[in-house]
């Protein structure tokens, strides 16, 4: 599942990548969304593009709630829900079913700009971190939806699916990868005319497995005593038990 991603672009970069502006409603400066390594669980503010506002970059809480849930709860909201992943990942296949997602899939999906993500590999009962990017280094647009509390708080969640060959070989055990929008499907995730079918059938479209590349990184990114918000985080780790798989 993707729970830790990477940013490294700067707000203008983002702006001139997805042909948008930062929210006027926000202070939005060139490196507060800028990071290495963010632990999905730290529920930190990212960026997105929303579908109710296309033409804009504006933060939201990674971690979704229902739209009937007080933001300002989302301590203990997220603490009761860590069992279920604490609304990180949604699973893309129930999207029209789920009592959270369906409520978002027709008029609250999103875009959601990274330049990498982590997923766990398993060997021999050991889990070893790689990292994920494209090989030209440029950002993707991950599928997403969000929901807004009756408070204010806007959160928003990473959709997931059924793992390609690539990531079948990488996250080896759970077999699921996020959803990547490629091409003209960036612009028509957020279309508001799209009808059940027409949204299916971008969840279904494969990102192409030649343009990625994935090694392994340091186990730094799981110890949650250490900073691993640095550069060197994404940084090849040679491990001797591992077979190379790229």
């Amino acid at each position: 599942m993707c729970y830790h991603t990477s940013q490294t672009k700067t707000t203008s970069q983002l702006e001139r990548r997805f042909k948008v502006k930062r929210d006027p409603e926000f202070d939005i400066g060139e490196t507060d969304f800028t990071f290495y390594h963010s632990n999905g669980f730290a529920h930190q503010n990212l960026l997105m593009i929303p579908q109710e506002k296309p033409s804009f970059l504006t933060p939201a809480m990674w971690g979704i709630m229902p739209p009937d849930q007080a933001g300002a709860n989302y301590k203990q909201y997220y603490k009761e829900s860590i069992r279920f992943g604490s609304g990180l990942n949604a699973r893309s296949e129930k999207l029209f079913d789920h009592f959270i997602y369906k409520r978002s899939a027709l008029s609250r999906r999103c875009i959601i700009p990274v330049d990498g993500f982590f997923e766990p590999h398993e060997h021999l009962k050991k889990k070893y971190p790689y990292f994920i990017t494209r090989q030209d280094r440029e950002s993707f647009a991950l599928a997403g939806i969000y929901n807004r509390s009756p408070d204010g708080y806007v959160t928003m969640a990473v959709l997931t699916r059924e793992a390609s060959p690539f990531f079948s070989d990488i996250h080896n055990v759970k077999k699921r990868q996020p959803v990547i929008l490629h091409g003209i499907a960036e612009k028509t995730w957020l279309d508001p005319e799209l009808e059940e079918e027409s949204v299916r059938e971008l969840l279904e479209t494969a990102y192409p497995d030649e343009k990625l590349e994935g090694y392994p990184v340091s186990k730094d990114l799981y110890k949650s005593k250490v900073n691993s918000d640095h550069a060197e985080i994404l940084t090849r780790y040679n491990y001797p038990e591992l077979n190379t798989l790229f």
